[in-house]
């Protein structure tokens, strides 16, 4: 399980997009990534929906641009 959270946590940072998704609403987001085979504890789903929601843009602003997978939709 530690991997599915490796790849939420880094999709969430790099994935404007998805970090927009589950800033807007963290549940559907992580039932979205449950439908991709991504396996989350409850334990885990709870860290993560109690995390402070702007970590994770803070956290993308500080890598390189190049890391990022930009939106393409406006605002």
């Amino acid at each position: 399980m530690q991997r599915s959270i490796e790849i939420l946590i880094g999709r969430l940072i790099t994935d404007e997009d998805f970090r927009r998704a589950f800033q807007d609403d963290p549940r559907r987001t992580l039932e979205v990534a449950a439908e991709w085979g991504l396996a989350l504890s409850p334990l885990e789903i709870r860290a993560l929906l109690s995390t402070d929601q702007t970590l994770w843009g803070r956290v993308a602003d500080q890598i390189d641009d190049r890391l990022q997978k930009a939106s393409l939709r406006n605002g």
